[in-house]
């Protein structure tokens, strides 16, 4: 049965880019010196601004991010495909994309997606988040391909919408990567059982690079990314340090959990009736 290895890398980005992307570029080649052939970072990696307006405010189109253009180079440099979870990318009326962008190992650009939900919660302990007020959402789910297969793009909240997880799995997805900078506290109530079941529910690979650690302005972030399998088991998990995790993955074994667990074909279309 054939394989590769991929990484899911872990920081604690704050304001400062420059600075996270530096950290981010020696964990990116750690992981490939390990063996990835595919590494994943985190949503938002390249910078956790205190205030979202401050992407627009600070920020960059696509083309001429600074996080793109490093991860240009270093893919091509490594010879690895590198996923970069998120990034804010200038958009239009003083907003951004929360966009995931993926690179082949010649650092060409195979395809983005735009987040299509929006973090906007409040949390019982005064929390607030809404991160519509700053971002513009997607319009499309992102099927893309890779020498291995499917790869289905979401980011973080999407986490929380197993339809779109569905969908992709019923598209060609035999691997879903969850980019991610989920909030402590819901991190550690649902993070493990959320990730867990998009694998299961979907029998496809997922790949959950998270954020970690404390910021100077009191965001906390749960880190434990996650590497987990069609069958739910989790191959590595993160914990709380920045670095990184990596686990071989062998793709003929979506098509066996959903061949011992046909759900994607037993599915039925069905109303609701309200009586």
């Amino acid at each position: 049965m054939s394989s590769f290895k991929v990484a899911c890398i872990q920081n604690c980005a704050g304001s400062n880019q420059a600075e996270n992307l530096s950290k981010v570029e020696t964990l990116v080649r750690g992981a490939s010196h390990a063996g990835a052939e595919l590494i994943c970072l985190p949503e938002f990696y390249s910078v956790l601004e205190p205030n979202d307006s401050d992407y627009w405010a600070h920020g960059w189109e696509m083309e001429y991010h600074p996080a793109l253009v490093q991860a240009k180079s270093l893919a091509s440099e490594l010879s690895c495909w590198l996923l970069l979870g998120s990034i804010p990318v200038r958009a239009s009326n003083s907003k951004v994309y929360n966009r995931s962008i993926l690179l082949d190992a010649k650092g060409h650009e195979i395809g983005f997606y735009d987040k299509l939900h929006l973090f906007d919660v409040a949390i019982k302990d005064g929390q607030e988040y809404k991160e519509s007020q700053n971002v513009i959402p997607g319009e499309h789910a992102r099927l893309l391909t890779t020498p291995w297969g499917g790869l289905g793009l979401t980011i973080c909240y999407d986490v929380r919408f197993p339809a779109l997880y569905r969908s992709l799995a019923q598209a060609g997805a035999c691997f879903i990567s969850i980019p991610a900078a989920f909030t402590e506290k819901t991190g550690a109530a649902h993070w493990h059982t959320l990730v867990r079941s998009r694998a299961i529910e979907t029998g496809s690979y997922v790949f959950a690079p998270g954020q970690t650690g404390v910021r100077s302005w009191g965001r906390k972030t749960y880190g434990h990314s996650l590497i987990v399998d069609p069958w739910g088991v989790v191959l590595a998990d993160g914990g709380v340090d920045e670095g990184y995790i990596t686990a071989e993955i062998y793709p003929e074994k979506s098509s066996l959990a959903r061949n011992m667990i046909p759900s994607l074909q037993n599915d039925v279309s069905f109303r609701v009736s309200k009586d």
